[in-house]
C-alpha cells in the first residue's frame, strides 16, 4: 500500500480548517471573538445558542487552530488565535460576494435598503478624525466597547440610540461602526439616524479590522 504523500497530508490539514469554517454558527462565534476574549456563556447569549451548542462549535474551532482557550478559575475563556483568522474570514467573504448569487440577493434585499451610500474606508476615517471633521460612534453593546474601541469614539449602543440622540451632534458628519462589514447594528443605526436628519455614514468594516491594521484604539 502506497504511503500518503506529504502534499496530501498538508491538504488534509487545510481541509480541517475549511471544514471548521463550514457552519454559520461558527462564523458568528468568530465575529464575536474578534471583539475580544469571552467565555462560553457570554458567547452563547450573544449568538442565541445554547451553552452546550456554543461549546461544541468552539471545540471544532479550537481543534482547527482558529481559536485558543485559557482557564480563568472555573471558567474557560476563548479568543481568536490571531489576526490572520480575520484575513481568512475576509477572503471567504470576498469570494462569496464575487461568486455566490444569493449573497447579492441578501445584500440588495436588506443591507442596501438600509444604507446604499459608499462606506468610509479606514484611511479616510483616520484622516477625517485627525482633522476633527467627524463624530465617530460605536454602536456595539457597552461590554464590547469597554473591551476596546476606536480612539475617540463615543459609545451609543443601538438599543439606546433613540435615548442617546443628544450625544450625537447634528452639525457634523457622523461615522458609525460596529463588529464588521455586515454587522447589522451599524446598518440599523445609519438607517435610523438618517430618518432623524443626521448626515451619517458607516465605516467600511469594523473594530477588529481597525485594530488589526494597527490604528489607534482605546
Amino acid at each position: 500500500m502506497s504511503k500518503v504523500s506529504p502534499k496530501h497530508q498538508l491538504l488534509e490539514q487545510f481541509a480541517i480548517v475549511a471544514k471548521a469554517l463550514g457552519h454559520a454558527h461558527r462564523l458568528d462565534l468568530l465575529e464575536f471573538l474578534a471583539q475580544g476574549e469571552r467565555g462560553v456563556e457570554a458567547l452563547a447569549k450573544a449568538t442565541g445558542m445554547t451553552t452546550a451548542n456554543a461549546s461544541q462549535h468552539l471545540q471544532h474551532l479550537r481543534r482547527a487552530g482558529l481559536v485558543t482557550s485559557r482557564k480563568d478559575g472555573l471558567f474557560v475563556l476563548y479568543s481568536l488565535a490571531g489576526d490572520d483568522v480575520l484575513d481568512l474570514i475576509a477572503s471567504l467573504r470576498t469570494t462569496a460576494e464575487r461568486h455566490v448569487a444569493e449573497v447579492d440577493r441578501v445584500v440588495d434585499g436588506y443591507f442596501r435598503e438600509r444604507d446604499s451610500l459608499e462606506p468610509v474606508s479606514r484611511d479616510e476615517l483616520m484622516q477625517r478624525t485627525k482633522d476633527g471633521l467627524v463624530t465617530v460612534i460605536d454602536v456595539r453593546p457597552s461590554e464590547e466597547y469597554d473591551a476596546g474601541h476606536i480612539r475617540g469614539a463615543t459609545n451609543v449602543p443601538l438599543s439606546d440610540l433613540k435615548k442617546r440622540l443628544s450625544a450625537i451632534p447634528k452639525g457634523q458628519e457622523v461615522i458609525a461602526y460596529c463588529r464588521g462589514p455586515y454587522c447589522v447594528l451599524a446598518f440599523e443605526a445609519v438607517y435610523e439616524l438618517r430618518r432623524k436628519g443626521y448626515n451619517v455614514r458607516r465605516l467600511a468594516d469594523g473594530f477588529p479590522e481597525w485594530k488589526a491594521a494597527g490604528l489607534p484604539v482605546e
